[in-house]
């Protein structure tokens, strides 16, 4: 097959692979929030790697850009970040895709217990979804974040700044947004506390 072929074929599977984990996402959401009476998400956010980016990414690794390499090397082709309210969300939702039978977790990243240097945090899945073709089922790899309103608010931030600073960012400016980070890790928290008060003070007046 030729590589414009293959290529195709490989956005194909790509692009399908998305929808298929769109949708696994969206009945697992419907359904617990039906279970529960609560939605834990604010809003979600999907994504294809362009060829392009793709390709930069190979590059910048030493790889000759070949669909081959693509498929071998890049894995996040396929990307999907979950925004929630609260901190417990992120792991309600990490146990809801863990238990999917369409989705297979083969590798998870918490750096919400675990910051990177920087201050980032977000839950990161590696999972694999199966695409079904003429030529049979496929496997394809795809990254889930997982992550609250103010660390997504910190993550845009960050990326807005290493984009001007194309990488080079002046270190007063690091260890600010080092200390926003631990600052939003403390609102998380503060949050969090303030959302078990409220259900308890429902719970209470549900009794009564």
């Amino acid at each position: 097959m030729k590589e414009e072929k293959k290529l195709e074929k490989l956005i194909l599977k790509y692009s399908a692979a998305l929808k298929t984990l769109e949708t696994e996402i969206s009945i697992l959401l419907q359904d617990y929030e039906l279970e529960n009476n609560y939605n834990p998400v604010e809003h979600i956010k999907s994504r294809l790697k362009t060829y392009e980016s793709a390709s930069k990414k190979l590059i910048s690794r030493g790889y000759e850009v070949t669909t081959k390499n693509i498929e071998e090397h890049v894995h996040d082709m396929v990307g999907i970040r979950i925004v929630c309210s609260f901190l417990s969300d992120v792991y309600k939702i990490v146990e809801l895709i863990e238990n999917s039978d369409q989705i297979t977790v083969h590798d998870k990243e918490d750096y919400i217990a675990s910051p990177k240097e920087t201050g980032y945090s977000s839950y990161h899945l590696s999972v694999y979804v199966p695409v079904y073709l003429i030529d049979g089922v496929t496997l394809v790899e795809a990254e889930i974040q997982i992550r609250t309103v103010a660390m997504d608010f910190w993550a845009s931030l960050d990326h807005k700044i290493t984009y001007k600073f194309k990488g080079e960012i002046p270190e007063e400016i690091k260890e600010g947004m080092h200390k926003c980070a631990e600052d939003i890790h403390a609102l998380d928290q503060k949050m969090l506390e303030l959302n078990k008060e409220m259900q308890i003070i429902k719970d209470d007046q549900e009794i009564i």
